[in-house]
């Protein structure tokens, strides 16, 4: 995979549940995260003093995170009825010459902010709430 632009790594919310999905408005910077936590079954007899590992156990997890400016879409009003619903809708995330990462996703923070000479900005992070499909590009 050659370099990319960072303006391809694109999130993506179902609006409404039938699986369209519509890029979320006005961010600059995107971010997404993929964890497995171990499962260590080492033991006296384990080979030479080393760790030994569980194939295939552990929690599988990933976070996303963004920023960018408040831009008073639908997408934005629909990240603020997720948020306070407490919904897990599904989400995609689009790594440009890699793949799609699909499902669903609980935002677990949202912040703004602005200052007196600038525009208004936002935060927000999710984490995954069920299994997450992968699609190469």
């Amino acid at each position: 995979m050659g370099a990319q632009n960072g303006k391809d790594l694109l999130v993506k919310v179902d609006l409404t549940g039938s699986g369209q999905f519509q890029t979320v408005a006005g961010l600059r910077a995107t971010r997404i995260s993929f964890n497995a936590e171990s499962v260590d079954v080492t033991s006296l007899e384990s080979q030479g003093g080393w760790r030994e590992l569980l194939a295939g156990a552990g929690v599988k997890t990933a976070s996303i995170s963004g920023a960018g400016v408040f831009r008073d879409a639908d997408t934005d009003e629909r990240a603020r009825q997720i948020f306070f619903d407490g919904e897990t809708p599904d989400f995609q995330v689009i790594i440009p010459d890699f793949g799609r990462v699909e499902g669903p996703f609980q935002i677990t923070s949202i912040e703004y902010a602005g200052s007196h000479d600038g525009e208004a900005t936002y935060e927000l992070a999710l984490a995954s709430a069920g299994l997450l499909s992968f699609t190469a590009i």
